[in-house]
């Protein structure tokens, strides 16, 4: 696409005549439908009288002219492209990158200046490097300027027309010597050099032909740039593939290349958990296929991700890595195979706030894709969907692929090779949040994967911070709790991760104007080292792997041990999009903890705001609870009913215990009854149901008395866990109290819910003023347990449900 083309006389006279704004205006509309910003209008209009200036004086009267000249797949327009014949005969074009900036300042960045852009100052790149940018992606992916035999030859420099030559000027510093050499810059002094510049590329004129052979090539890589890139991914050890993605590979690799040379579209689907190797698979088909001869693109829905992988691929070769809102517009077919990893990011629309009326597509996101290519390869998990308009599904894309009339093909990938290679891990995540029911209920801390609880995030992320130091990758990671500030005036980060004294800034707002030196945006937070130094969210992470992943698990997320179920806080999230997700607030919520939990690959360390939240992540853990045989110890003779007989047992398989049984401890401790305390032995085993899952730490026993009721019935068999995790404070609990004893019972133990009051002493410590034992029938009284008395009080377990 472009808004103008034709003859520099021609334009000459347009600028001449007050028409040159106004054909571009009338262009625009009649691509567009909606006329351009009066902003932009005013740009054309000033800029290009400028340009008019310089062609009547180096006389450029027999050359082609293109205005507004889109890129193709990028929203990015070139101001300005002048089309002759240089000295040696040969076709050649030069980019004339067009800026009114009148000065700059400058930035910490490598490639960037400040300037006054959009109503405020910004970095943004140095004209040179820009231009620069341009010239190379037309060399790579415009058919005119990779012709093997007779290429047009191509060059670029910018004109700041409105800006004062001045040799001090950070525009002309030391750091941008090198660029401004390959891409000239000149200012509104520079008139003489800019002319003298564009006669020695194009001093033979007869500029017609070339631009008429610029307009009829067409986009397709170059050789040379699929080379480049292949040879690139090919030499990265961390894309070896292993056992089962190998064979994955080579199937997808064969059915990829079957289906270019079909007249019907293909869509292959590979499925896979996290760490199972969809991106590495995913990355060397696109490095395979492009040393083969294929246009294939990589996409993907992640600003972050692909900013990554063009960041390791370097700058030429991103032009083969887009981001699925990228094939808004795309002609049909226009790439051969398009690889789509993390296919679950997929939205609704490639639309946006941010999209430009001019860019707005009235096609679905997965129709662009389906559109641009004559294959397309998703490599998905439909457990990573973390955001409401993220809709991406194996169901949706066989559905939508289906009323496209394309073959499909599915693949389905299950070996684990991140978490120490232990499927047992993402295995016991999904089944600890509720995502998926698994053979893994218990996490046991004997596997080699190193799972850890800290007490405080101060911990936390002083172990992350050392295994980087010796070596290891990591980064510290937590739920969207909180807002996500823009950066102070300095370019330093805000403190917005604040629990208690702890206070970390997130990783920082792409959108930044500007940003303090060894400060990355979030789009190279995982890459860039001094990553370490931001706590990063789920949009960063997700896609990425390191050695050890920290975790702040907030509260917008929290297990109901009443309920027995997890349940959301929308007061506690700021994810303001997720937070309108309605219904789907809890299984979004649990999706970015599944992700965050999973980012490593030797080791994840977590960090719970909530206790009751730890609590139950710690009851799924072998080994991780202190176990003490000696707090089951309890007393009470038992005698064994009749109606249970099927449930309880004497004797049983030494496999059976701790699995499908639990034993029975005798004691007088039921709702309101306390009894005598005196050792004794496992003499029966209770078998548990199918929904409870057994730990050495648990027990049964028989309780009596009505204090509790209607939650626990009289006569009960009633599961307790020893060693509670976390404040006891109105948690049921089964007590020993060598004080006076319960009137109901006239016993030492009892089960009650349990209170307690708290006083400040003079150093600043606390104490207990009363610990209070409330029954749940309100016709029974209150133990109130004086702090003089508390050392003879004890908690011997938590109450958990009631079994029979």
């Amino acid at each position: 696409m472009r808004l103008y083309s034709g003859s520099s006389q021609q334009f000459i006279d347009d600028a001449i005549q007050n028409q040159i704004a106004e054909k571009l205006r009338l262009a625009f509309f009649n691509y567009y439908r909606f006329y351009p910003s009066p902003s932009e209008i005013n740009s054309w209009r000033n800029s290009l009288r400028a340009v008019c200036q310089i062609f009547q004086h180096a006389n450029l009267l027999d050359h082609g002219i293109i205005l507004e000249y889109q890129l193709p797949l990028t929203s990015k327009r070139l101001d300005c492209l002048i089309c002759g014949r240089n000295k040696d005969k040969k076709d050649n074009a030069v980019i004339l990158e067009l800026k009114q900036w009148e000065k700059c300042e400058e930035a910490y960045g490598e490639n960037e200046v400040l300037t006054w852009v959009g109503g405020g100052k910004r970095e943004v790149l140095h004209p040179s490097v820009q231009v620069g940018q341009y010239q190379m992606y037309l060399e790579d992916t415009h058919t005119a300027f990779n012709n093997e035999s007779n290429p047009v030859v191509l060059d670029a420099c910018t004109y700041l027309h409105n800006y004062n030559y001045y040799s001090e000027d950070v525009i002309f510093s030391k750091k941008f010597q090198t660029i401004l050499e390959k891409y000239p810059l000149f200012t509104a002094d520079d008139v003489d050099k800019l002319k003298y510049y564009l006669l020695d590329k194009l001093a033979l004129g007869g500029g017609l032909d070339v631009l008429n052979r610029i307009e009829e090539s067409k986009y397709r890589p170059s050789k040379k740039l699929m080379d480049h890139v292949g040879n690139i991914i090919k030499g990265k050890t961390e894309y070896v593939l292993l056992d089962e993605q190998l064979i994955v590979y080579d199937s997808v690799f064969s059915c990829a290349k079957q289906g270019f040379h079909d007249k019907q579209k293909s869509v292959i689907i590979v499925k896979g958990g996290p760490g199972t190797g969809k991106s590495a698979i995913a990355i060397n088909l696109m490095a395979d296929l492009l040393l083969k001869g294929y246009n294939a693109h990589y996409a993907t829905g992640s600003k972050a991700f692909t900013t990554t992988l063009r960041k390791i691929i370097g700058v030429r070769g991103s032009a083969q890595f887009k981001y699925f809102s990228s094939y808004a517009g795309a002609d049909l077919n226009i790439i051969d195979i398009l690889i789509a990893d993390e296919a679950h990011r997929i939205r609704i629309t490639s639309n946006n706030r941010f999209t430009k009326r001019a860019n707005k597509s009235d096609l679905f996101q997965i129709e662009e894709l389906l559109k641009a290519s004559k294959v397309a390869v998703f490599f998905i998990d439909d457990n990573q969907v973390v955001r409401p308009n993220e809709i991406g599904s194996v169901s949706y894309i066989k559905e939508v692929a289906s009323q496209n009339k394309c073959k499909v093909f599915e693949y389905e990938l299950e070996a684990q090779f991140r978490c120490n290679g232990s499927d047992a891990f993402v295995n016991w995540i999904n089944n600890t949040l509720g995502i998926k029911k698994t053979a893994n209920v218990i996490w046991d801390q004997h596997e080699e994967f190193d799972l850890k609880i800290f007490s405080n995030p101060f911990e936390l992320e002083n172990v992350i911070k050392q295994k980087v130091k010796e070596g290891s990758t990591g980064r510290v990671t937590a739920g969207f709790c909180w807002d996500w500030s823009m950066p102070n005036d300095d370019g330093t980060l805000k403190d917005d991760v604040v629990i208690g004294d702890y206070k970390r800034p997130w990783d920082a707002k792409e959108e930044a104007r500007i940003l303090a030196p060894g400060i990355p945006r979030a789009s190279l937070w995982a890459y860039d080292p001094n990553g370490i130094n931001q706590v990063g969210c789920i949009y960063t992470a997700q896609g990425f792997e390191f050695d050890y992943i920290g975790v702040i698990f907030g509260e917008d997320l929290v297990y109901d041990f009443d309920k027995q179920e997890w349940q959301g806080n929308l007061q506690k999230s700021a994810d303001s999009v997720v937070k309108r997700s309605g219904d789907k607030f809890v299984e979004l919520v649990k999706n970015t903890y599944r992700v965050l939990l999973s980012r490593g690959m030797k080791g994840c360390y977590v960090y719970f705001m909530n206790k009751d939240t730890e609590r139950f992540f710690r009851s799924r853990i072998e080994g991780l609870v202190d176990y003490k045989a000696q707090d089951l110890s309890l007393s009470e003779s038992f005698a064994q009913d009749s109606d249970f007989v099927d449930d309880i047992l004497k004797e049983i398989e030494e496999e059976q215990k701790f699995t499908e049984y639990l034993p029975i401890y005798s004691l007088a401790a039921a709702c309101g009854k306390f009894g005598e305390g005196v050792d004794v032995q496992i003499d029966s085993w209770f078998k548990v149901a199918k929904e409870v899952v057994p730990y050495r730490n648990m027990f049964v026993s028989k309780v009596h008395g009505h204090s509790m009721e209607p939650l626990v019935p009289d006569g009960s068999y009633c599961l307790f866990r020893s060693g509670i995790v976390g404040s006891r404070q109105n948690k049921i609990v089964l007590v020993q109290y060598n004080g006076p004893a319960d009137v109901e019972t006239g016993g030492r133990y009892t089960v009650k819910k349990y209170t307690s009051k708290k006083k400040t002493k003079k150093d600043g410590s606390w104490e207990h003023e009363d610990i209070i034992l409330l029954p749940l029938n309100k016709a029974y009284d209150s133990i109130v347990i004086p702090n003089s008395e508390e050392s003879e009080f004890r908690i011997i377990a938590e109450f958990l449900q009631v079994l029979k």
